[in-house]
């Protein structure tokens, strides 16, 4: 399915950056990754790479993304691969799902602004063709978290 430019999101806007470093820092997060890859990865000019699937540039990220994550006490609680969009926009498919735990908003925003984390994240934007991070709160199982 390919997505009106205007509905893709692979970065964050400068507005969503700013919500993020200004909101309320009240404990443990779980980030949801909803990831859509590329058939092949599109990286920008100059970036010296050998050509690849969009999964595969996405796992060259994750193998540096993950390590940084558990360097900022974080983990990741469940991942797999998207089967059915049951509730969503007609022919909205996701390829992968990802939850990642950090122990505060803190952690996440000085994870992703660590310089060794910025020069891989040219992998994530070449891999994907839409995505989303959703903030979230509250405890895994808790009463009313299951839909």
């Amino acid at each position: 399915m390919s997505l009106p430019e205007e509905r893709r999101a692979i970065e964050p806007t400068p507005e969503r950056i700013e919500q993020l470093l200004t909101g309320e820092d009240t404990g443990a997060i779980v980030m949801v990754n909803l990831l859509r890859y590329r058939e092949q990865a599109a990286y920008p000019p100059g970036f010296n790479e050998a050509p690849c699937t969009g999964r595969e540039a996405y796992q060259r990220y994750a193998a540096v993304a993950l390590a940084k994550v558990a360097e900022a006490g974080g983990r990741v609680v469940w991942a797999g691969q998207s089967r059915s969009s049951v509730i969503a926009p007609a022919g909205e498919q996701w390829d992968d799902v990802v939850l990642v735990e950090y122990p505060s908003r803190s952690a996440f925003v000085a994870m992703v602004q660590r310089p060794d984390y910025l020069a891989v994240t040219p992998h994530r934007t070449a891999a994907l063709a839409d995505s989303r991070l959703i903030e979230t709160t509250g405890q895994l199982g808790a009463p009313g978290a299951n839909g």
